[in-house]
């Protein structure tokens, strides 16, 4: 005992380096103590996921479990942005031009991503405040879906691009590329784009269907230089 005091006596001076040690030792364990208590919660969300937001209803209530906004915000976020994406060539009749098969229905691919993109729209909460668990996991999952599948669509009409039409028949794509570029040209005559974006539809004509919303897109930039869209007639 006396030898025990007699070298803390003689080395006191540890205690200021070492408590430096122990202080440092301690905040490197609670902060791993904090991380595995978040993975530990993480994973309880996953298996549980609406135990911990359900836990503050009563029994017999039957009320959708309540979710913070701001996680239907976030998804909603998400899907304005694979939107955002596919407008980008929906509203772009040059684009699809330049990649054709993100208007072909015949591909896979593409009614994988167009039936995506339906299923994650009809799954849009109206009321992003108030969204059961299950109902905002299963929005969340056809959020998911559609930006995957739209990825995959996109990547894949890139790489090919017009690879799959003939000689003649990317000739044809490439003169409507051009029509439609001077169709949306404001330095050309009213005549000019009127004669452009006619020519640029019988270019088309046989090789790539143009969805309506792109159709009203082009005829909303040609600005009034061509007459309205004829109706259809009744069969």
């Amino acid at each position: 005992m006396n030898e025990i005091l007699s070298f803390a006596g003689s080395y006191w001076w540890l205690v200021f380096p070492l408590s430096g040690v122990f202080a440092v030792w301690g905040r490197h364990w609670s902060e791993a103590s904090e991380r595995r208590h978040q993975r530990k919660m993480e994973l309880y969300r996953l298996k549980h996921p609406g135990a911990l937001h359900g836990a503050h209803v009563q029994a017999g209530q039957s009320e959708p479990v309540r979710r913070p906004e701001r996680d239907v915000q976030h998804v909603e976020r998400m899907h304005d942005e694979v939107d955002r994406r596919w407008l980008s060539y929906e509203l772009d009749a040059a684009k699809l031009i330049d990649y054709p098969m993100m208007t072909d229905v015949r591909e896979p691919l593409t009614v994988a991503f167009l039936r995506a993109k339906r299923e994650a729209d009809a799954l849009r909460p109206e009321d992003p405040s108030t969204v059961s668990a299950e109902d905002l996991a299963a929005y969340r999952s056809a959020v998911t879906s559609y930006d995957v599948a739209f990825q995959i669509a996109e990547t894949e009409a890139r790489r090919v691009r017009a690879s799959g039409f003939s000689v003649q028949e990317r000739q044809r794509l490439d003169t409507a590329r051009k029509l439609v570029t001077v169709a949306v040209d404001d330095a050309a005559t009213a005549a000019e784009r009127q004669t452009a974006y006619r020519r640029a539809r019988r270019e088309l004509d046989g090789l790539i269907v143009l969805p309506d919303a792109t159709i009203t897109s082009l005829e909303e930039k040609v600005a009034g230089a061509i007459g309205p869209r004829p109706e259809p007639s009744p069969s």
